[in-house]
């Protein structure tokens, strides 16, 4: 049997909704973007999830950037951030103008450490950017909290946290910003998409993102009707995606809750499965608190060590499973290396990334392709 790491899971409206877009076109409908699809999809965070304003973008790279771009970061302003995620987290950081300082993460949840966050604040920190881990929520009221009392603008990274809440609150919407992607690999898809959360209540905010979206162009309020004419008014870039990726988004979104449950029934099948291998000792499953309702976006399996690790990929490869470590920690990478770290500077997240897998997981994964993977890990499901 092959099983693939990921398998986009489809709804049936896909298709239809882009045709749909190609058809409308014809009759004067946008298909370049901020059409009727990228409407829907941006009602629908505003309205279901409670953002005050909804932004779909080309990438989850590029509702950073924007994020940040909106934080107006000056040269040594610093963003603290776990070194625990994807390079997209500190390079959109760099991009802005700011530095990186990354802190380690929590046993527990694999996020950002709030003690930690606290350790790494100076004059120069402007904001906090806790990444929600495998669709598993930060632990919010703490860093909300210190945020508060530093005068710090927060930034979530709910790439993989969409749908997901804390304490019963949408990640992505208790931040200053959120930031989702809509990458092949997440829960909800169109290729490659994201969308950029606003929650603040300054007009000016909202108008100056939509202004960098549209490549520095007042082209939006254009189209409200609200000036005459559009100019070159700011920087910006090319962040407004196709109407035709919306198109698939928003079929996606309209079935979030079944894509939801079916990959809940999947994470649940292998923690059922390999609780017991865990109350052995030989390995440890992901830990969820009591505020977080995750999305099931991953499943991941901690090892005694990376030697045991590395021969359990290599067993499941050989079997035609395709099982996966994730992050190479920020700080210890060539890049990360240039602003000072050095491999040992985190030892939490050195020693998990180094016993970590992942194994497949997506919506609608039958029974059987479960039960094989946890057999070929020599547990009985």
């Amino acid at each position: 049997m092959n099983i693939p790491f990921n398998r986009p899971y489809l709804t049936g409206n896909e298709l239809s909704y882009i045709e749909d877009v190609i058809q409308s076109s014809q009759s004067g409908e946008h298909m370049s973007g901020d059409g009727k699809y990228t409407k829907l999809v941006q009602q629908f965070f505003e309205n279901r999830f409670g953002a005050r304003k909804a932004l779909l973008t080309t990438s989850g790279t590029s509702a950073l950037e924007l994020a940040f771009y909106l934080l107006d970061l000056k040269p040594g302003d610093e963003v603290i951030l776990p070194s625990y995620t994807f390079s997209s987290t500190a390079n959109t950081i760099i991009m802005a103008g700011g530095t990186p300082v990354f802190a380690d993460i929590s046993r527990e949840t694999l996020n950002i450490d709030p003690e930690e966050i606290k350790k790494k604040i100076t004059d120069k920190t402007r904001a906090i950017c806790p990444v929600h881990y495998g669709g598993v929520s930060c632990a919010m009221d703490e860093i909300m909290e210190i945020a508060e009392t530093h005068n710090l603008s927060v930034v979530e990274d709910a790439a993989q946290g969409v749908n997901a809440t804390y304490m019963g609150k949408y990640l992505g919407t208790i931040g200053d910003f959120g930031c989702y992607s809509f990458h092949e690999t997440k829960n909800y898809v169109c290729g490659e998409g994201g969308a950029l959360l606003i929650n603040t209540d300054d007009p000016k905010i909202n108008e100056r993102a939509e202004i960098l979206r549209e490549k520095g162009t007042n082209r939006s309020q254009f189209f409200r009707g609200e000036v005459d004419k559009y100019t070159w008014v700011d920087i910006g870039s090319s962040y407004l995606p196709s109407d035709i990726l919306a198109a698939f988004l928003y079929a996606q979104l309209e079935h979030l809750d079944e894509i939801q449950e079916k990959r809940l029934a999947v994470w649940n099948a292998y923690y059922e499965a390999l609780k017991p291998i865990e109350e052995e000792g030989r390995i440890r499953l992901p830990i969820i608190p009591d505020y977080a309702q995750h999305n099931a976006h991953l499943f991941y399996v901690l090892f005694e060590s990376e030697t045991v690790r590395n021969a359990m990929m290599d067993t499941l490869k050989k079997h035609g499973i395709h099982a996966v470590f994730h992050y190479i920690p920020l700080h210890s990478a060539p890049m990360g290396q240039r602003y000072g770290y050095r491999e040992g500077d985190f030892p939490i997240t050195g020693d998990f990334s180094r016993r970590l897998l992942r194994l497949p997981l997506f919506a609608g994964m039958e029974d059987d392709m479960i039960k094989y993977v946890v057999d070929k890990m020599f547990v009985p499901l």
